[in-house]
């Protein structure tokens, strides 16, 4: 039995003599690689059958690196991958394209397992990718130690999006840092820069005590 059977049989019938639990590392391709859709696969009677793998790091150990330097040089790590990306970027399949001192820029392309039940993008996409530029933006103003907490997300949904849309692209940016808080806003945008969807979001920033205690 391989390793992909064996992760679903888990998933279905629980782990046991012979369905062993999956290890924590998936089976699958790294982000950017091409997603296949197999439209000639056998059809069920339930529909075309799409599949999808991808595999993604431990999260503990990129939340580790995090405290080790400042806000803009783990973005940049990020970003240049000498820090491998969150497991959400993998879910979701974008990817942080360039950061820099209060701003951050995700790009996607849109695809099939986007879809909400009525055949165009989910709207919790929009969110996460305008969510993630925001709060991003926000992570490039910290000093080495701090981190931020999102308080809220207001979202305006303007177009629609499917796979005919091609590759958008989602920039955000921080309009004001305190000390305890920032705001920041960020916009979703396609190839001819038509507005998608903006959004603002409010941040807790948490600082390092004087003392070094945390």
């Amino acid at each position: 039995m391989d390793v992909r059977w064996r992760a679903v049989a888990a998933a279905v019938f629980g782990a046991g003599p012979g369905f062993p639990a999956p290890p924590l590392r998936r089976i699958g391709r790294f982000m950017g690689d091409p997603v296949r859709a197999d439209a000639s696969a056998p059809d069920s009677g339930a529909g075309s059958g799409r599949e999808r793998s991808y595999e993604w790091d431990d999260p503990a150990d990129i939340a580790a690196a995090a405290p080790t330097m400042n806000g803009l040089a783990f973005m940049r790590a990020l970003a240049e991958g000498r820090v491998p990306p969150p497991p959400i970027l993998r879910t979701l399949g974008f990817e942080l394209e360039s950061v820099r001192p209060g701003g951050a820029v995700f790009v996607l392309t849109p695809a099939e397992y986007h879809y909400n039940p009525i055949g165009s993008v989910h709207g919790g996409v929009y969110a996460a990718l305008l969510d993630s530029a925001a709060g991003c933006a926000v992570h490039t103003t910290l000093p080495q130690g701090a981190y931020y907490s999102s308080l809220d997300l207001n979202v305006k949904f303007l177009r629609r999006l499917t796979v005919d849309s091609g590759p958008v692209r989602c920039s955000g940016h921080v309009v004001h840092a305190g000390t305890r808080t920032a705001l920041a806003r960020a916009e979703l945008t396609d190839a001819a820069g038509t507005l998608l969807a903006e959004a603002t979001s409010s941040c807790l920033i948490t600082r390092p005590s004087p003392s070094g205690g945390g």
